[in-house]
């Protein structure tokens, strides 16, 4: 064997260690997305927990908001479905019916000075909303992680290796226009 046939095999060395590392840095980002989902499925699965007993101490209490109460509820199913099927853009617009209708709710149950004053209330309404950060938390992370996977992906050389294996983007979590806008807390007493 000439030396000619080492750098040969040096190339193809070479190429194939090449090949082997993007294949597990593209393995590594979709698992990386798939682990930030799971993340976010359990705190809205907490949450989705959580909800029915702050509805149930809410009905105690607001004998007139029954539709505010039951479009929370809607929104609670809605995102329940949407994430047992695994569609993040479902759960986007979902997520943003919900919290709409949360911040409904919060701001009617101003008006009740015996709900606000209860422990139960106070207590699931923290929880709540501390599970709300969480979920912003874990939503940047997922789409972070969302991004950097779509990027490698496109970015040559590894589009090549994303191709002939099938590595397909990821779909971010977005929240509607409509959740980003301040909720009209006049109009709710109105």
């Amino acid at each position: 064997m000439g030396i000619g046939h080492f750098i040969i095999l040096g190339v193809l060395l070479v190429a194939a260690i090449y090949f082997v590392i993007v294949y597990n840095n593209l393995v590594m980002l979709k698992h990386n997305v798939t682990k930030a989902w799971a993340n976010i499925d359990v705190l809205l699965k907490q949450r989705h927990d959580e909800l029915p007993k702050l509805i149930e101490v809410c009905k105690q209490y607001m004998k007139y908001e029954q539709e505010t109460l039951e479009k929370v509820m809607q929104a609670r199913a809605s995102v329940a479905g949407a994430r047992e099927r695994g569609d993040v853009g479902a759960v986007g617009t979902a997520e943003a019916q919900l919290r709409l209708g949360l911040g409904a709710l919060y701001a009617v149950a101003e008006a009740y000075p015996d709900l606000k004053a209860n422990e139960n209330f106070q207590h699931l309404q923290h929880r709540i909303s501390g599970l709300e950060n969480a979920i912003a938390d874990r939503r940047e992370f997922y789409n972070e992680s969302v991004n950097l996977n779509n990027v490698r992906i496109e970015q040559f050389p590894d589009v090549i290796v994303a191709n002939m294996f099938k590595f397909g983007p990821k779909e971010m979590l977005d929240f509607s226009e409509e959740e980003k806008r301040d909720v009209d807390v006049k109009a709710l007493f109105g």
